[in-house]
């Protein structure tokens, strides 16, 4: 009688725990693994897109400024999106990460040297360690728990950066914060170009990282903590470890998105940390979709135009109509609201 044990089915690919699609016998592409390679090829519109956003600078450039702001928020969105999104993690406070990368990206820039990639650089390693600390604040508890726990950290930073004025600038803003040039290249100018570029550079390569995280067996195991904690604790996902890890990269992303604002507009205020800030980039997500690293770009490109459209149209009265759109979205769906066609349609059975 054989060791082997009967009607067990075989399975070609990955070894137990490394979660790495491997080809099957031959090196051929087994059909479990054709869905996942497809849903991590580039497609071509993806290509047309960024291509697009890099050459909006040249062809509109009176709107250069709003290029680059849509950049920075749809970078901080997309940093919500890890924690939320992929992993489940609720936040009202997600501004205290973009506000301290602005603080610190200004400081650097006055107090030490004004390059602004060495900046963003200590602004992002600044921005990691602060999440890594609060990271243990959202590894207890139920998801009103961390909504508090996060808004409480973000109002924390928001009275410390008030109360100390001698460093900050208080309720004025720190000011006289001048930027050298990129690469000791590129100078920044009253167009915002150079900011644009900029931005939209460093939001491409830090698309590509979350990119390549989300799709990875480590992203694979993020969705398996949002869709059932308890269940992913039980095959043998180190759930803590993975919340802290992808914590503090949302904290990192986010501090960077902070930091090429300060260094794009030259100024930072407490309106960084604000809570605004966090109820913007959640409605943006709201807009665009979440576990979709694409629904925060589209979320900052709707909600940015949409403000300046309606705040021109009507401006004591633009954030009704926002709110308007915003009930109709959940009322009726992204999809469906999309399709008016759909709206008076029986629903398939």
């Amino acid at each position: 009688m054989s060791g082997k044990t009967p009607g067990r089915p075989k399975f070609s690919g990955s070894p137990r725990g490394t979660g790495e699609a491997k080809p099957g016998p031959g090196g051929h592409v087994t059909d479990w693994q054709k869905p996942l390679l497809k849903k991590a090829r580039w497609r071509w519109w993806e290509f047309v897109l960024w291509a697009g956003a890099f050459a909006l600078p040249l062809v509109t450039p009176s709107h250069s400024l709003m290029i680059n702001e849509i950049a920075i928020v749809a970078l901080f969105a997309m940093s919500l999106d890890l924690i939320l999104g992929y992993t489940g993690i609720v936040s009202l406070g997600h501004a205290a990460f973009f506000g301290f990368g602005a603080y610190a990206a200004a400081l650097f820039a006055k107090l030490v040297m004004p390059d602004p990639t060495v900046g963003l650089a200590v602004a992002i390693v600044l921005c990691a360690l602060l999440g890594a600390v609060a990271s243990i604040t959202i590894l207890r508890g139920t998801d009103l728990t961390r909504l508090m726990v996060t808004l409480g950290t973000a109002l924390l930073l928001l009275e410390l950066a008030n109360k100390l004025d001698w460093l900050t600038g208080g309720a004025d803003g720190l000011q006289g914060v001048v930027m050298g040039p990129v690469l000791g290249l590129f100078e920044f100018d009253l167009f915002g170009r150079t900011a644009a570029w900029y931005s939209l550079t460093v939001v491409l390569v830090l698309f590509l990282l979350m990119r390549r995280l989300v799709q990875s067996p480590f992203g694979a195991t993020l969705k398996a903590i949002r869709d059932n904690r308890l269940r992913a604790m039980a095959i043998g996902v180190p759930v803590a470890a993975r919340m802290v890890t992808v914590y503090t990269i949302a904290a990192a992303v986010a501090g960077a998105a902070g930091a090429l604002l300060a260094q794009t507009t030259g100024f930072a205020s407490l309106d960084v940390l604000a809570f605004d800030r966090s109820a913007d980039v959640l409605l943006m997500l709201v807009i665009g979709g979440v576990g979709w690293l694409y629904g925060g770009v589209a979320g900052a490109i709707v909600f940015r135009l949409l403000q300046d459209w309606l705040s021109a149209v009507t401006p004591q009265y633009w954030m009704f109509w926002i709110g308007l759109i915003l009930v109709l979205l959940v009322l009726v769906g992204r999809d469906r609201l999309l399709r008016p066609r759909t709206w008076f349609g029986r629903k398939p059975a």
